[in-house]
């Protein structure tokens, strides 16, 4: 399995990454077999650096924020309109809804237009299914609309991505083992953030300690918030193997 961090920037692109997106890869029937999970505002662009669209297997949204999906747009238009002919339908996971929302935030009249390229599966709390190689597996989480975690194992190894989320035990559990452990941290212990709406730096090594994942990956931190100082609270909770990712980092298991 392979993951590269297409875009890594916490709620809004930054100046050095686009939002949310990555790329997991691994090789299945003489092929790889590639999926994405989220593709925020910003990603698409810079997702064309290492495959081209075509390619892409299926999608899986975390949840319904512009940072988590409205670049969906570019790869309806690109999967509808290209020059070499339409793409296959694409299966997309989902919260329930995702159709109707990303067709209007794309200028659909109709409000379903994006079911001619996109099969939308909505996700089912601590539900397991199988793509390709993938087993995938769901945990709701804690934010201010329907956001899920995601389990995401082969015969290589599993990872974890937390989507956005505020500490709970949901994601403890489905992190439990994890070789690769990719958790957002979007506040400072030293701020005075609102409750349920996203991690510090401690509270993802806190969770990374109680999983036993193997190697954390600290993700989605806003262009203005200081990496070092995510990196002290994360390393006062957790004594582990950690990298604060960037656009274009690429880890194998």
């Amino acid at each position: 399995m392979k993951l590269t961090v297409i875009g890594c920037s916490g709620s809004f692109p930054g100046p050095d990454s686009p939002a949310s997106c990555y790329l997991v890869e691994a090789p299945f029937e003489n092929r790889t077999f590639r999926i994405l999970l989220d593709l925020g505002n910003g990603a698409f662009g810079a997702l064309q650096r290492h495959i081209d669209p075509g390619q892409i297997d299926a999608v899986l949204i975390s949840h319904l924020h512009a940072d988590h999906c409205f670049d969906m747009a570019g790869l309806f238009v690109v999967s509808k309109y290209h020059p070499d002919g339409t793409y296959p339908v694409i299966p997309v996971l989902a919260p329930a809804g995702a159709g109707e929302f990303l067709a209007t935030a794309y200028g659909s009249n109709d409000g379903c237009s994006m079911t001619e390229q996109f099969d939308f599966r909505p996700w089912v709390d601590g539900a397991s299914m199988t793509l390709g190689p993938f087993t995938i597996t769901s945990a709701l989480v804690d934010h201010p609309v329907e956001s899920y975690a995601m389990r995401v194992g082969c015969e290589d190894g599993v990872l974890v991505y937390s989507g956005d989320t505020g500490p709970t035990d949901a994601l403890v559990d489905l992190a439990m083992d994890a070789d690769l452990f990719l958790c957002e941290a979007s506040f400072l212990e030293s701020g005075t953030n609102p409750p349920n709406l996203h991690l510090t730096g401690a509270e993802a090594g806190d969770i990374a300690t109680r999983a036993g994942a193997a190697r954390l990956l600290v993700t989605h931190i806003p262009a203005w918030t200081s990496r070092e100082a995510v990196a002290a609270d994360v390393a006062s909770t957790w004594a582990g193997a950690v990298e604060l990712v960037s656009t274009d980092d690429t880890f194998e298991l």
